[in-house]
């Protein structure tokens, strides 16, 4: 009788486009094992009972368990009622699976309201690591759409009957440390991380687009209210809010515009602000199989033509208003004198005929796709920041792109009620991927603003707009905490700061000030950019938080550095490889597919990243390493809470230690002996002292607010040469 009660429960929930896969042979399955799955809707046990090999045992939490359906259902199962705080019932479910039996844990114990994962109990590990049994990861995706039985009303599109498929990882046994086996948030975080990789791998698809996952997101975002409301989900500052469609249609006619003078995998440069038609643009030359070469128009006319001529880009796309407004009049002379086309979008506009949107439009409605791209083509070239070096073209590939937007939604998933302020530049890998790409495939609202530098317009639109998310650096939130109300920060539930190191008095600042909680990811241009990052369920200060799914990383050892190496990853998201300026359009690729950081780190019991320094941020003083990053933390320290204190430190030759440390500071009252009686309280080492202190109004920072190491350097030798004449 049960196995013809789960086949006509199989039949019926096929009707309704439930599909099944399990990734391993049935031969394979344990004789005792726990299945953990995520919990989306009510039907969650019900599916899992028609579809899971055997007889498991459920053990559902109580709000389930008294569910009138989920009972009536499942009379032929064997289901118990399931405390996760409970040990009478975690010992009877141990003796059960010890016994050799299999049993199902849903181990946030609730359903999701946010298509995320909740909280995780630890008595699914416990469980396994008691028994010696293996971890059986379930993913059940699509039911958190189902507008009958799921709790993200609100958050997320809802249909009566969505696809939903529910995947059977292979088993994997609990690898649990020795020395932590009996700390609870350990196992808990063995479960998250399982169930975090198996989110990934379900939910990422390695033959979409660029152009194929935003026809996706529009699909399933595009409208709400029984398709009668298009939500609005792009802003810029001329306050014309865009729907799905109109990107789509904006991204349809300038990419077909754009395509009659360009062949497939042609680079074209793009100029453009934080702003609609940035976004357009750059869809549109993707939907045509062109490779947008997304410029920093901030880096100087020379920079800029050395990057055209790196990346053999034959014209460049902006605009009139924007050239005018940035001043950018000599760079653009500078293209033209170069031998590059400049295209302003204001004259294609005029060129834009009838017929051409009629076009676009029924290809919208079509879901039409232009160029039947691989995941391995080009999909954006970025440059490097240059704070170390020379700026390098990074060519990233949409299989790059869409795993890290993937990779990303794996730490934080954002939803139809989020407002996303995004003034981290589209020319920045943070802000293309993570502050538009990823915002609107998850279909959140995204508003593009054109600098970070406004910090009291910024502040003040965070207010208006009610935003939920925002993204940034450590310097340009402490900015905006030291001039903002806290009801400007009332609304945000995610603060995310990258492309440098956060400060404690920082985090400190928009704590206590403002209520909000800043959280630290780590990035690069080459790694599309997210590496690591910390998110709501788990945060440790002071480090970068964990590895994305679906990476892998090693330390190599670094000479003279003792502890921890320099972090080398590998994963899908890794770039394709750069272009250098000495062998223009040729593709350097990553050996092996290994991309080395730069960075030297440290890696705790529980996979918690902690940067030490760059490589390159190193001082050889008489044989002896010292991090110019730990000298620089000391010296703010020694300035902590003066608002206005900013300080650089380099490395420069010494003619007979090797090195030198010289801090450029903005604080006349930071001198020699006042550091080295802080030095000597505090217990830091005497390498730690400066050999030179030098003074200046304004320090050289970069487009992302961190300081420019490469110019500040010159500066100091350029200085240095000059009185020493």
């Amino acid at each position: 009788m049960r196995n013809f009660v789960r086949f006509c429960l199989r039949c019926m929930f096929r009707l309704f486009k439930v599909r099944f896969e399990m990734r391993f042979d049935l031969r394979d399955l344990p004789n005792k094992g726990v299945y953990i799955s995520n919990h989306v809707s009510y039907v969650d046990p019900i599916i899992l009972f028609a579809f899971l090999p055997g007889n498991p045992i459920f053990a559902l939490h109580g709000q389930l368990y008294r569910n009138i359906w989920v009972r009536f259902f499942m009379r032929k199962a064997d289901v118990m009622e399931y405390g996760n705080l409970d040990v009478p019932d975690l010992k009877n479910l141990i003796a059960k699976v010890d016994a050799g039996r299999l049993c199902v844990i849903f181990p946030e114990g609730r359903m999701t309201t946010n298509g995320n994962i909740m909280k995780i109990y630890e008595s699914a590990g416990l469980i396994a690591d008691k028994t010696n049994s293996p971890i059986i990861p379930i993913w059940i995706n699509g039911l958190q759409y189902c507008r009958f039985f799921s709790k993200t009303g609100g958050r997320l599109p809802h249909w009566y009957f969505p696809k939903v498929k529910i995947v059977v990882e292979k088993p994997r046994p609990l690898k649990l440390k020795d020395n932590l086996r009996h700390v609870r948030n350990h196992i808990s975080n063995e479960i998250y991380m399982i169930m975090r990789q198996m989110m990934f791998e379900s939910m990422y698809n390695p033959k979409m687009t660029v152009f194929t996952q935003l026809i996706k997101a529009a699909k399933i975002h595009a409208k709400k209210c029984f398709g009668l409301i298009r939500p609005k989900v792009l802003e810029d500052i001329g306050r014309k809010p865009k729907s799905f469609k109109d990107i789509m249609l904006g991204s349809y006619v300038l990419g077909r515009y754009f395509n009659k003078t360009s062949v497939y995998q042609e680079s074209i440069g793009v100029m453009l602000p934080n702003s609609v038609a940035a976004v357009c643009t750059f869809f549109g030359l993707n939907a045509y199989g062109q490779v947008p070469v997304m410029l920093n128009f901030s880096a100087g006319a020379q920079n800029i033509v050395s990057g055209i001529n790196t990346t053999l880009v034959k014209k460049v796309i902006t605009s009139k208003l924007f050239v005018k407004k940035a001043g950018l009049e000599e760079v653009v002379k500078a293209i033209e004198e170069n031998g590059t086309e400049v295209i302003y979008l204001e004259e294609v506009a005029k060129k834009i005929s009838l017929p051409a949107k009629l076009l676009a439009l029924l290809q919208y409605k079509i879901r039409y796709v232009p160029y039947k791209a691989t995941p391995d083509d080009r999909a954006v070239i970025l440059f490097t920041s240059g704070s170390e070096g020379a700026p390098k073209a990074v060519v990233l590939s949409n299989r790059n792109v869409i795993s890290n937007v993937w990779q990303i939604a794996s730490f934080e998933t954002l939803n139809r009620t989020d407002v996303v302020l995004n003034s981290m530049p589209l020319f920045h890998s943070f802000g293309l991927v993570l502050g538009t790409l990823y915002a609107l495939y998850q279909g959140a609202k995204v508003f593009l603003y054109p600098s970070p530098l406004h910090f009291r317009v910024i502040s003040d639109l965070l207010y208006e707009l009610n935003a939920t998310v925002m993204i940034g650096t450590d310097t340009f939130f402490r900015s905006y905490a030291k001039i903002a109300h806290p009801l400007d920060f009332g609304s945000l539930r995610l603060c995310y700061a990258g492309a440098e190191g956060v400060k404690l008095d920082t985090r400190n600042l928009l704590n206590e000030r403002l209520g909000a909680r800043l959280m630290e990811a780590y990035g690069t241009t080459e790694c599309s950019p997210a590496v690591a990052g910390n998110n709501m369920v788990f945060n440790k200060f002071g480090t970068i938080g964990k590895l994305c799914p679906g990476m892998e990383c090693r330390l190599e050892k670094v000479d003279g550095i003792d502890e921890g190496g320099e972090l080398v990853v590998k994963g899908p998201n890794v770039m394709a490889g750069y272009i250098m300026a000495d062998n223009p359009g040729v593709l350097v690729e990553p050996h092996n597919g290994w991309y080395h950081t730069g960075d030297v780190v440290e890696i705790d019991d529980i996979g918690f990243i902690k940067i030490k320094d760059r490589i390159k941020r190193f001082a050889k003083i008489g044989g002896e390493m010292v991090s110019l990053k730990a000298v620089e933390n000391m010296i703010c320290k020694a300035f902590e809470g003066k608002d206005e204190f900013c300080c650089g430190v380099v490395a420069i030759p010494h003619e007979n230690k090797g090195e030198q440390i010289v801090v450029v500071t903005n604080e006349p009252t930071l001198t020699s002996d006042m550091l080295h009686d802080f030095i000597r309280k505090n217990g830091y080492p005497e390498l730690y002292m400066p050999r030179v202190i030098l003074y200046k109004d304004k320090i050289p920072t970069s487009g992302t607010g961190k300081v420019d190491n490469v110019t500040l350097k010159k500066e100091v030798l350029a200085e240095l040469s000059k009185q020493a004449a």
